[in-house]
């Protein structure tokens, strides 16, 4: 493997972590779905955390599959540098024969350098922000990076057919999500992974992509990386910025979509939680 940067270190982990990924499911097969996901969590964790260990020995992880004593390291906020991986988002897919909506997430948050006159501001100094990230998306073929990012599609004209498109969870799409379709003319795309679903923002497939009810930093970090530098609209639902490396890591709900949509998105958030 050849290591250029951390864009493409990102990218080359994400994507060899989904080959590795994609034999094991031709490997084991489909026979115990269970015993198949629990494979898929074990070996892509091992896999990204040996090689960050190798590549990037002082940098920190923070990952879905890691310890809950590893999760809550309090090294991790005070580094520098912390790699957010999420070695099988869409678990639940990754299980089912013939679904191709799961991903491999990897992203580096690192701090904000303190200013001369930061002094002893503990929130000045713990600022930092998402710089390099890459979704894989294995069984599509697709990796989505920093490195070189998508170039967004046009936003859909008037009339039936440029209805937009809003990306919502197949297994627990939140209620209010049904009011905004309604308010706002959408229709409604379940899609597995988050991951999956920010990439369909930046593919086209949809225009937006709206959760709420419970997700934590790795679920978007690295797609939220690529859909920044792509130039999307990224953000909480009330508008507030989505802030990473955070001692919980806990960031329950996100509205990622074309930046002509969000203000129109997020006045029927606000009109339907009245």
């Amino acid at each position: 493997m050849t290591i250029r940067d951390d864009h493409a270190l990102a990218r080359d982990l994400a994507a060899e972590a989904g080959e590795r990924l994609l034999a094991l499911r031709s490997r084991q097969g489909f026979d115990d779905p269970v015993a198949l996901r629990e494979a898929g969590d074990r070996e892509a964790h091992a896999y990204l955390a040996e090689s960050l260990s190798r590549l990037r020995p002082s940098d920190c992880v923070l990952s879905e599959e890691g310890t809950r004593e590893e999760r809550l390291d309090p090294r991790r906020q005070s580094a520098d540098r912390v790699w957010i991986i999420d070695p099988l988002d869409g678990t639940r897919e990754f299980g089912d024969k013939g679904r191709a909506d799961w991903a491999v997430h990897v992203a580096l948050w690192q701090r904000a350098p303190r200013s001369s006159g930061s002094g002893g501001d503990t929130a000045a100094s713990a600022r930092g922000d998402l710089v390099a990230g890459a979704v894989a998306l294995p069984a599509q073929g697709v990796t989505l990076s920093t490195v070189q990012p998508p170039a967004l599609p046009a936003p859909p004209s008037g009339g039936r057919e440029g209805r937009v498109r809003i990306a919502v969870s197949r297994t627990r799409p939140p209620e209010f999500v049904r009011k905004l379709a309604y308010l706002v003319g959408a229709d409604l795309v379940p899609i597995g992974s988050a991951g999956a679903k920010i990439a369909a923002v930046l593919t086209g497939q949809v225009e937006a992509y709206v959760h709420a009810g419970g997700q934590y930093e790795w679920d978007s970090a690295a797609p939220v990386a690529v859909a920044q530098a792509a130039g999307a609209h990224a953000s909480r639902i009330d508008g507030s910025p989505l802030i990473y490396n955070q001692g919980n890591p806990s960031l329950p709900d996100i509205l990622v979509s074309l930046p002509d949509l969000a203000p129109t998105l997020l006045a029927g958030i606000r009109d339907v939680h009245r």
